[in-house]
């Protein structure tokens, strides 16, 4: 009796337990893949947009337009009319010199002109008189000829008092140091009371409205490179704008160290919103078209082919793609094939989530400055 009892409660137990294993075991057949929540930043959407393709290029900017004013003359700085930052028209003085030793020199070579100018005058006089006395007879022909002689000697020393003069005046007036073009003082190099002489730097005066960049690229990519190519940049200080200048000149020959090879792009600065020294990068715009356009981070090319994770349905699934140009500067890629405008791919930690798992985007947390709703 105790031992069929004990027969029973046996088979009871092995029928409960084995009744407990096969509830769990079903019901991870049937349940799916677990609901995954992804912010807004995860996701990115195709979309039709410009590629630019071409070498990159990097370098300071400068000035196109760049004059190192020096003195002409010798004496003492008697007035500085400019300070470095000024913005000055052409002709406008900077610096005035002492013009009294080169005054007294232009007065005596002005007092040398009107002497000889008045001895030119008599000289010619006398020589018609002596043209008219010899057809009379009263005069023998080297008298003329000597007169003739006077006449021409006169009318040089006149000219060599005039260039004199001229000499003069333009010392005089290289007392007073002007602006060669309308233009911004960079540098002050001099302070009244300083003595200068023929050669020493006065003032360092930059034209503001056109910059320029020097940079170099490859050589393997020169074939990329002409000039009147545009080149898009970007310009440290200036977050968020784009510049578009133009190769204005190529050097004939590559480094021999680095093998690049030296470029300028003239860049337009009407509105003198870049200033000289800045760092700029960007490309060579050699090759431009319209396509479908991913983030570079978007595609997986890890293994033979690329791959994306696309967002269809509210799930996850793998497309395998075909890519074309890639736009180093903006970092995104065409899509050939694959995909279309307006599908949705999952980036960064995203791209990870198994295939067919649902998808959930999540709203975007409110802004600081934006008030939440009750």
């Amino acid at each position: 009796m105790l031992a069929s009892r004990t027969t029973t409660l046996i088979v009871a137990v092995l029928l409960f337990s084995a009744g407990c294993g096969k509830v769990p075991a079903d019901a991870s057949a049937t349940a799916g893949p677990a609901l995954v929540s992804v912010g807004p930043e995860a996701i990115t959407v195709i979309s039709i947009s410009t590629l630019n393709s071409g070498p990159a290029i990097s370098g300071s900017l400068a000035a196109e337009k760049t004059a190192s004013i020096r003195s002409e003359v010798s004496g003492a700085v008697v007035a500085v009319l400019a300070d470095p930052g000024a913005r000055v028209a052409k002709g406008a003085p900077l610096a005035r010199v002492d013009d009294t030793v080169l005054r007294e020199a232009w007065l005596s070579a002005k007092s040398a002109v009107t002497q000889a100018l008045l001895a030119a005058d008599i000289a010619h006089r006398e020589a018609g008189r002596s043209e008219k006395l010899l057809a009379a007879g009263a005069i023998a022909d080297n008298a003329l000829e000597s007169a003739k002689r006077n006449d021409l000697a006169a009318q040089a020393a006149l000219e060599d008092a005039k260039s004199r003069l001229a000499s003069a005046q333009k010392n005089l007036d290289n007392t007073v140091i002007k602006a060669p073009y309308d233009g911004v003082v960079s540098e002050r190099q001099v302070n009244a009371g300083d003595i200068v002489s023929p050669g020493s730097p006065l003032f360092t005066l930059v034209d503001p409205g056109t910059m320029r960049l020097e940079g170099a690229v490859p050589a393997d990519q020169l074939g990329l490179v002409h000039v009147g190519s545009p080149v898009k940049f970007v310009v440290s200080g200036y977050p968020g704008r784009d510049f578009t200048g133009t190769i204005t000149s190529v050097f004939p020959s590559a480094d021999p160290m680095t093998r690049q090879v030296r470029l300028y792009v003239r860049i337009p600065n009407s509105g003198n919103g870049l200033v000289a020294g800045l760092y700029a990068t960007g490309r060579v715009a050699s090759s431009t078209r319209q396509g479908l356009t991913v983030p570079a981070a978007a595609i997986d090319q890890r293994g033979v082919k690329p791959l994306v994770t696309r967002l269809k349905n509210g799930k996850a699934e793998v497309v395998e793609v075909s890519l074309g140009m890639r736009d180093e500067g903006s970092d995104v890629v065409e899509i050939k094939s694959g995909l279309a405008a307006g599908d949705t791919l999952l980036i960064g930690a995203a791209q990870g989530i198994t295939p067919g798992a649902p998808v959930k985007v999540s709203a975007a947390p409110p802004s600081a400055d934006q008030p939440k709703k009750n």
